[in-house]
């Protein structure tokens, strides 16, 4: 797209416009005043049809083809990564830059994985398609990136307590439904996840590898090193992982040891987090103030707490949270797109 975008504006469309992750997107696009000149909103034939609300105006969703992408300049992909496979490259072929929410392009060495406040230079090398990480994968390193700046990363142990959310729809609907069969003394039963999520803790997200580690696990390893080494050191940094589903419709929190390179305060931790945009401490144990999923359920901040020295040794410890519907999806697409425009590239 030539001339100035920000007077022109961008002709914009989502596939997955009716999803979860869609529908907040739909949001942050109207609440940021993100520039759209025409909207395209795209999903599977059976959602063709329907309707979706933007600022006010019926906007009917259309059915995902590769011919609907002529004339748009970028592309939201919040569906299902099969569906990105396939129709990505049609719309890149058309001219258009796609955001992609799904895991189908993150390891793809021509694709940058991009959190903006930091690696939004990644965006330079793009081919016509740029990925989001994971929901998880962005909380952590948006609470990791301040400490590493500050004194280098060697080993991260995490563990995450995922919302049901990041599995959309399915999950959401999934923990009601359980949640209703206890409360008339009926017994859950599973088929999103290996386990009844209601009233319980399944440490399986996704499926497991051979080595008895689950596929959502080794997105945050693999996610993580190739946001910090891309352009920063920090791309062999060693992480231990353990991610658990519970039953939260929304947020993500994780708690991390962090093994640093060199040694640093507390208060040079504190004050490189709440420095960092899009980071925000809450952590004052005198007054029992932590974060909480509840407490960021809406927001874009990642929130920070819990921030403390292991016993055992000169590592930090720390607890984080973060929507993973706004800023560990939809918010960071926005971002991407805003800072697109930003480096002249859209």
């Amino acid at each position: 797209m030539s001339g100035d975008t920000r007077s022109e504006g961008v002709t914009v469309a989502i596939v997955g416009a009716t999803g979860a992750v869609g529908e907040v997107l739909l949001g942050i696009l109207a609440d940021r005043n993100f520039p759209v000149r025409q909207l395209v909103p795209l999903a599977s034939g059976r959602s063709a049809g329907s309707k979706i609300q933007f600022k006010g105006e019926s906007i009917e969703v259309r059915e995902a083809k590769p011919e609907v992408f002529e004339g748009v300049d970028l592309v939201f992909f919040a569906a299902t990564g099969s569906l990105s496979k396939v129709l990505a490259p049609e719309a890149v072929k058309r001219g258009a830059i796609v955001i992609d929410k799904s895991s189908t392009w993150r390891m793809d060495d021509s694709v940058p994985l991009v959190v903006p406040e930091i690696n939004p230079e990644a965006l330079d090398a793009h081919q016509g398609i740029v990925s989001c990480p994971n929901c998880t994968t962005i909380g952590v390193v948006m609470a990791l990136e301040p400490i590493r700046r500050i004194a280098g990363l060697k080993h991260v142990v995490i563990t995450t307590l995922q919302a049901v959310s990041g599995t959309g729809r399915p999950g959401i609907e999934e923990l009601a439904t359980q949640e209703a069969a206890i409360r008339k003394g009926e017994e859950p039963q599973a088929s999103v996840y290996a386990a009844p999520i209601a009233n319980n803790a399944v440490p399986l997200c996704e499926s497991f590898l051979d080595d008895g580690y689950s596929t959502e696990e080794m997105k945050l390893l693999h996610e993580t090193r190739k946001i910090m080494g891309e352009t920063h050191s920090g791309g062999d940094v060693d992480v231990s992982m353990t991610c658990v589903r519970v039953p939260v419709p929304v947020g993500h929190s994780a708690t991390m040891l962090i093994e640093t390179e060199k040694v640093v305060s507390l208060d040079e931790v504190r004050s490189a987090l709440a420095a960092f945009p899009g980071v925000e401490v809450v952590d004052d144990i005198s007054k029992n103030e932590f974060p909480t999923p509840r407490d960021v359920e809406g927001r874009d901040e990642v929130l920070v707490g819990r921030i403390r020295r292991d016993l055992g040794s000169d590592r930090i410890a720390l607890w984080q949270v973060s929507d993973n519907l706004r800023k560990g999806a939809a918010t960071n697409a926005v971002q991407t797109a805003e800072a697109l425009i930003a480096r002249g590239l859209l």
